[in-house]
């Protein structure tokens, strides 16, 4: 039979709320005073309501909008979604981070501490699985992490990559090999689908995003 624990508000010696774990995911809760994440998460994971790459932008955003909410600032229609994909898309360049965060410091927005708060998916599952004992169906919770063993084999891969060819230019400029000013290395992985023709990164991919022929 399958074990379900429950989840009692912790408290402190005043009464306030706080975390059931220490992870990162809770001390974000506990900074952002987000009363009640912990039950959501887990009933909308157990229940097959949100994915982890769901929850875990769920969760995100709602730091970001505690944020706004502790200078009563009041988000214009979809600010809270692109500011979640400009500090966590690995696409955006940084100039666009900077100038996101100076527009926000001048509202006196917690930018910088929302964006350090912000969890990953296999942060989000461990705290899932490991903190609040959640579970789900086999099939489901398999799925979930393979993307997230794969996601972090191929962001190794690639900053491997990335780091191998630099100390590769590197060094042949320093040898007179090759003449290049200052540098940086990027890495792109596209996946072409051969049957519609539509071209993913591979992070779009293991996100959810799919090519048109899941619209056949």
């Amino acid at each position: 039979m399958k074990r379900v624990p429950v989840l009692r508000p912790m408290t402190d010696t005043d009464g306030t709320a706080r975390s059931p774990c220490s992870c990162k995911v809770s001390t974000a809760a506990v900074e952002f005073g987000l009363d009640g994440v912990h039950r959501q998460l887990r009933r909308e994971w157990e229940a097959d309501e949100r994915s982890v790459r769901e929850l875990t932008r769920w969760f995100n955003e709602r730091l970001f909008e505690a944020a706004f909410e502790e200078v009563d600032r009041l988000p214009i229609d979809g600010e809270i979604a692109n500011l979640h994909r400009v500090f966590t898309d690995d696409d955006v360049d940084a100039g666009s981070r900077a100038q996101a965060r100076e527009l926000l410091r001048r509202d006196g927005v917690r930018v910088d501490d929302a964006e350090t708060a912000t969890v990953s998916h296999q942060t989000l599952y461990r705290h899932l699985t490991g903190c609040l004992d959640a579970e789900r169906s086999a099939d489901e919770a398999t799925t979930d992490e393979r993307l997230a063993t794969w996601r972090t084999r191929l962001r190794a891969l690639r900053n491997r990559t990335e780091a191998v060819t630099a100390q590769a230019v590197d060094q042949l400029r320093a040898d007179d090999a090759v003449s290049v000013g200052s540098f940086d290395v990027l890495l792109d992985v596209t996946v072409l689908c051969e049957d519609c023709g539509a071209a993913l990164t591979v992070e779009e991919l293991l996100d959810g995003a799919a090519c048109d022929c899941s619209e056949e």
